[in-house]
């Protein structure tokens, strides 16, 4: 069966070139002022247990920035003589914990295959650092990343030298470069999107396999490994977040991650999974009947909800703000509801801060996708929704939840138990919404044919 989904997957797209990544840095460094000293840190490595380490992942900045994946490295810029000099600080040569862990690039490698100026090894930080920060005016960082970083600034800012007094020499403040970095990440690149529309391939096959896997008995686990092992096969770093696997009252849950229980026939079984691919992520939710067959009630609300979503998906267009699909969706909901007789109020009611629909719809309709699931981007800036523009990309996942267990609502019976959410990733392009995850099938036929074909 992975040879199968492998070949649906596709080619390996092209990874992002060097010139690509000195393309990025110099649109941040238009933003900086030439006394600035920008520094890019990436997180140290977190001990799961006694000597054994989680998987390592760097910061998303750092990937943005120069790709560079392995811990112990810092990205630097500083303007000489009218231009930006990058420095990284990577890990040095080390056989001894070359056999032990694999081989590292050292800064030989890091100057010959990264967009950087200098490459120097963090075991010289503290002393190069110190020399880059007394010579800047504002220190350009993200503290609480990197806490030996942290320290070097922090004795920098405070420093009452007599040198610093008397040619007012050292940086004066911090500027955090979140905002800048992340107005750069909003906007995807040719380059990007084909990592996310590959991300989002394979994410759709996992699913596939999935519903071709599921029978009435099987373990919300066994699917978890089905979906994780593909993600891994098809060449991914993994999961971009914890697989969400839950049937019955478990689909209710909205981020269930337990995922330890059987599912039952007669239940809705409701899958929220996602693959990062060289650093981007893909996000995609289906539900299906456990035993291959839609219900006349779980027919009904699957199909609210999908109405709902590609109603949503419509208004991804340039110029709408990034709230329309959470509009869309939410009337098509609450319309859907009211025929049911689920809500027994008018629309305008239904909708309102206090009306019904909040009840079986409590989250919004997407956020922003990229190197981060849930990705950097401000959605109103001076306190205005976001229009969309070109390149921006979206999930759109409206959802309805009848958690028949919650005691602060009365369930319907006939819909007790029955979540159901459907997601996609939504490219903003000039001719409309491109559905990254379009590959994945969503109408009740195609779901109905896949469930339980394995």
């Amino acid at each position: 069966m992975w040879d199968e989904s492998l070949k649906a997957v596709g080619p390996e797209p092209s990874k992002i070139s060097i010139e690509e990544y000195k393309s990025r840095q110099e649109r941040l460094f238009s933003q900086l002022r030439p006394d600035d000293l920008l520094i890019i840190t990436a997180p140290q490595e977190s001990t799961r247990s006694n000597d054994v380490h989680y998987h390592y992942r760097t910061s998303s900045d750092m990937l943005y920035l120069c790709g560079w994946e392995d811990p112990e490295a810092v990205f630097t810029a500083f303007n000489k003589d009218g231009k930006w000099f990058t420095t990284l600080f990577v890990q040095p040569k080390d056989i001894l914990q070359e056999i032990w862990e694999g081989r590292r690039p050292g800064t030989q490698g890091a100057l010959e295959n990264w967009p950087i100026d200098n490459a120097i090894s963090h075991e010289d930080l503290n002393d190069s650092l110190s020399e880059m920060l007394v010579k800047c005016s504002r220190i350009i960082v993200k503290l609480g990343v990197d806490a030996n970083v942290d320290a070097l600034v922090d004795m920098e800012i405070k420093s009452t030298s007599r040198e610093r007094q008397k040619f007012g020499l050292g940086p004066v403040s911090i500027i955090d470069p979140s905002r800048m970095i992340n107005e750069l990440r909003l906007r995807k690149s040719e380059s990007e999107i084909e990592m996310m529309r590959h991300s989002a391939k394979i994410a759709a096959q996992a699913h596939i396999q999935a519903m071709a896997h599921t029978k009435p008995g099987v373990g919300e686990w066994q699917l978890e490994g089905i979906i994780e092992g593909l993600f891994k096969y098809c060449k991914t770093s993994g999961i971009a977040y914890p697989c969400i696997i839950g049937s019955g009252e478990n689909a209710t849950i909205l981020h269930y991650t337990v995922n330890n229980d059987t599912c039952d026939d007669g239940e809705v079984l409701l899958i929220d999974a996602g693959c990062e691919y060289n650093g981007y992520a893909s996000d995609i939710t289906r539900s299906w009947p456990v035993n291959g067959k839609f219900s006349e009630a779980q027919a009904e609300i699957y199909q609210i909800v999908l109405d709902a979503q590609l109603a949503a998906i419509d208004q991804c267009r340039i110029g709408n703000s990034y709230d329309a699909p959470h509009k869309a969706a939410r009337k098509v909901l609450a319309e859907g509801l009211i025929r049911l007789g689920v809500i027994n109020q008018t629309l305008d009611e239904a909708l309102g801060s206090d009306g019904e629909l909040n009840k079986w719809y409590m989250h919004n309709t997407g956020h922003w996708l990229g190197i981060d699931v849930h990705d950097v981007g401000v959605y109103r800036p001076d306190n205005e929704p976001r229009l969309f523009e070109e390149g921006m990309v979206i999930t759109v996942e409206p959802g309805l939840y009848f958690g028949a267990w919650r005691p602060d609502v009365t369930c319907p019976e006939k819909y007790a138990n029955i979540g159901i959410r459907i997601e996609d990733d939504v490219l903003i392009t000039r001719d409309g919404p491109d559905v990254l995850s379009g590959d994945c099938p969503k109408t009740i036929a195609n779901i109905e044919a896949i469930v339980g074909s394995a």
